[in-house]
């Protein structure tokens, strides 16, 4: 029977923030997906907030009513003290029942793993795929027992790459393997190319073939797959909702994709508003239905946006 861990069934739920501690990494991993905007830079994000404050981070938790962190970077260890800082402050907040993961590629000593105590309660390896062939030499697996010792969910996530097999030594002493599927971006495109690697489709940034890598290991019952699709279209999709949610406007439509659509009229003369509007730099919007079955009512500049919610990026701009 698989089980997964709890940072998984929240994150199925779209209960966890992503908070991005920085984007310094002493690896360069070829694989690695980070965006430009991010990679090297100290910076701090929660979801696709920029923080500035400690405030940010609660504000973006509270918008989506998360039950959940997920603490990633770069390397979230290169700024330790601000990973104990910020999780203090979630657990304060939000109750010790507020669940953090953190990712980290670091095999962390034991007195590392003790600082974490109490702010951190599952921590996600993430070996570097030169270190597989070597993985039961390294010093991962005393990590791994240390942390059982200490009492954290312990696990490893690494994509899909050719060498999994190396881990299965491993899995007895996992509580959960997570196998992201391979992912194509903008980064990491010239070394996939120079690999021979292709996308699987147009429309899809998974790379082709990269579930094989991973077919040796998925019959055991600790081992997770976890889709480029089903992040995208499940994950993404349900922590939208969330935040729409608590942010949408009366008029506001709330899609199936958690996005959120509204009309926006650019008026050439005077306008009876409807009972539920909002007038924003000389624009009004309003539900989009009313914009659309009474046009003779609205003399203007007409259109639907559909757009991420809580002030989010723009997906379309429809005209009528």
């Amino acid at each position: 029977m698989r089980v997964a861990s709890k940072g998984c069934v929240l994150c199925r739920k779209g209960a966890k923030m992503v908070l991005f501690v920085t984007g310094r990494c002493t690896r360069d991993c070829w694989y690695c997906p980070i965006s430009t905007e991010r990679r090297g830079m100290d910076a701090v994000y929660a979801n696709e907030r920029r923080v500035e404050d400690a405030a940010d981070i609660l504000a973006e938790a509270r918008v989506m009513s998360a039950l959940g962190t997920g603490i990633t970077g770069g390397e979230p260890m290169l700024v330790g003290e601000r990973v104990k800082e910020y999780c203090t402050l979630l657990k304060q907040t939000f109750g010790k029942d507020h669940h953090i993961h953190l990712y980290t590629g670091k095999a962390l000593s034991e007195e590392e793993l003790s600082g974490l105590q109490g702010l951190v309660d599952e921590i996600r390896l993430h070996p570097p795929h030169e270190e597989w062939p070597t993985i039961m030499e390294s010093a991962y697996p005393e990590t791994i027992n240390a942390a059982r010792r200490l009492g954290f969910s312990i696990g490893i996530e690494v994509p899909s790459l050719p060498g999994l097999a190396h881990f299965i030594p491993l899995l007895p002493l996992l509580d959960f393997l997570n196998i992201n599927e391979l992912e194509w971006s903008e980064t990491n495109a010239p070394m996939m190319r120079e690999r021979g690697m292709e996308l699987e489709e147009n429309w899809h940034n998974a790379v082709a073939g990269a579930k094989e890598w991973a077919r040796e290991l998925l019959g055991f019952p600790n081992v997770r797959w976890c889709s480029s699709t089903f992040k995208d279209s499940v994950q993404l999709r349900e922590r939208l909702k969330r935040i729409a949610r608590n942010t949408a406007r009366e008029f506001d439509e709330i899609t199936s994709d958690g996005t959120i659509m509204y009309g926006v009229l650019e008026p050439a003369g005077p306008v009876k508003l409807p009972p539920s509007c909002e007038i924003s730099e000389g624009r009004i919007e309003m539900a989009w239905q009313v914009l659309a079955e009474q046009p003779e009512r609205f003399p203007g500049k007409r259109y639907i946006i559909e757009r991420y919610p809580n002030g989010g990026m723009v997906v379309e701009v429809i005209p009528l």
